[in-house]
Order: structure tokens, then C-alpha cells, then sequence
């Protein structure tokens, strides 16, 4: 299985926004991750539609776009008009998760569900095998730059096994706090995508840090 390199346009220069979506395009990088964040679900507020069908524009890779808003229902079919391939919603956010679910694949798109530090696994017992990906929050979500949760490990640990005794063809995704550090071990567990926003951005040479993260998920 091929290792996924999602950089975080959260941490992206938003005031070159065009630089960095390109330097992504050209780099080793899989996917484009996209946070959306409402200010409610959580303390911030990020991305609306008219940005991603501009970025939308330029990505010559899929949108892995991840929404931390309440009520996400109600956008569904607004997000595939501006270009996400992959849309992922909380747990915590959904009151009808399973038709959640459904309605994200009937427009096209690949679901996933997202949870919380302190959410357990066991929650998707019911929904496991109707996934395309589940996202293990390894940080607080609403902010980038935050030092990774160890006790995700054991969390990966417990959601890989729960997709083999279920047959699902669920991806595993984390997302915080994601470096060089912790990739190779992550990846040797069972992680198939790697949400890496603030590593990436704020070294000296982006591409060569994504090229590094692949290399080292790959090498288990």
C-alpha cells in the first residue's frame, strides 16, 4: 500500500496562497488537506467555499478536505460543487452519522469520518465497513503547531484491527503533530495518510521535507 502525504493548507501563507498550492503540485505530496473550521465545533475559523474553488483551480491533486463544523449536512452537496474528492465529518458532529455517510458517497466523493483525542475507536463499530477513511485527531483540532497525543498509537492500533474484523477498506488518516519523528512508527502500525502541516511549512525547504516524510513512511 502506498504511503499518503496530505500537507495542511492550514498552515499554508495564506498571503501566497498560489505558491504553495504549486510547490505541493510539484512536490512528492498526495493530497491537498483542507481544514474547515466554523468557530463554533471549534475556537477558529478557516477556509470557506470561494477559497477552495480557487485552490480547487490549481491542485493538480486531490481536495482531502475535513470539516469541523456542526451541522455538516447542510454543505454536503456545496463542498462537491467547489471540488472536494475526499470530504471527512466529525463524529461528534453528526446527530445521523450512518446517513451522514450516505449522502456524502451519493454525491460522489469519498467519506470519512474524523474523531476527537478523546473519542474512542469503538464508536465506529457500526458505520466501520460504509468508510472510505477515518481520521484520528492526534492533536486538539482548531489550531495547527500542536505536539502530538501519544496515546493516538494505541488508538491506531485499536481502529486497524476494528477495519480487518469488519472486511472494510477504511484508510487510516492522522492528523497533528505529524514529523519525522513519529511517521516511520505510525506508518509500521497500520497509518495509510499523514496530515503534516506546520513540519512542512515552516522548514526552509518544504519539498524536500514532504520527500523526506514519504521516503520515511515507505521505509517500515
Amino acid at each position: 500500500m502506498t504511503k499518503i502525504i496530505a500537507p495542511s493548507l492550514l498552515s499554508a501563507d495564506f498571503a501566497n496562497l498560489q505558491k504553495d498550492i504549486e510547490m505541493i503540485n510539484n512536490s512528492e505530496a498526495d493530497w491537498f488537506h483542507i481544514d474547515v473550521m466554523d468557530g463554533v465545533f471549534v475556537p477558529n475559523i478557516s477556509f470557506g467555499m470561494p477559497v477552495i474553488k480557487a485552490i480547487k483551480k490549481h491542485a493538480k491533486k486531490p481536495l482531502d478536505v475535513h470539516l469541523m463544523i456542526v451541522n455538516p449536512d447542510r454543505y454536503i452537496t456545496d463542498f462537491k460543487k467547489v471540488g472536494a474528492d475526499i470530504l471527512t465529518v466529525h463524529f461528534e458532529a453528526c446527530t445521523h452519522l450512518h446517513r451522514t455517510i450516505q449522502v456524502i458517497k451519493s454525491e460522489g466523493m469519498k467519506a470519512g469520518v474524523s474523531i476527537n483525542p478523546h473519542t474512542p475507536v469503538s464508536v465506529l463499530e457500526h458505520v466501520i465497513a460504509d468508510l472510505d477513511l477515518v481520521l484520528i485527531m492526534s492533536v486538539n483540532p482548531g489550531f495547527g503547531g500542536q505536539s502530538f497525543i501519544e496515546s493516538t498509537y494505541n488508538k491506531v492500533e485499536q481502529l486497524k484491527k476494528l477495519i480487518v474484523d469488519n472486511n472494510s477498506n477504511a484508510l487510516i488518516e492522522v492528523d497533528g503533530g505529524v514529523t519525522d519523528v513519529n511517521i516511520q512508527q505510525l506508518s509500521k502500525i497500520g497509518v495509510d495518510a499523514f496530515v503534516a502541516g506546520n513540519f512542512v511549512f515552516s522548514s526552509e525547504n518544504p519539498t524536500k521535507t514532504i520527500a523526506g516524510l514519504k521516503s520515511r513512511a515507505k521505509n517500515i
